[in-house]
């Protein structure tokens, strides 16, 4: 596997007001692996909580 990084390209990248750049699902994908970094954007899911559907009635 490759270590060099991709070219940017538009789309791939955006800054919030902190001034720290997040890279997009669309990066993410062009590079077609998963770092494991918990990235906000990751279209693989990694690091998101998972959504429990419990079975026990609420008291309302």
């Amino acid at each position: 596997m490759s270590t060099t990084p991709l070219p940017l390209q538009p789309g791939d990248y955006y800054f919030t007001p902190e001034g720290l750049m997040v890279f997009t699902e669309q990066y993410h994908r062009r590079r077609g692996t998963c770092c494991k970094s918990r990235c906000r954007h990751c279209p693989w899911g990694y690091g998101r909580e998972k959504k429990s559907h419990s079975a026990e009635p609420s008291d309302s």
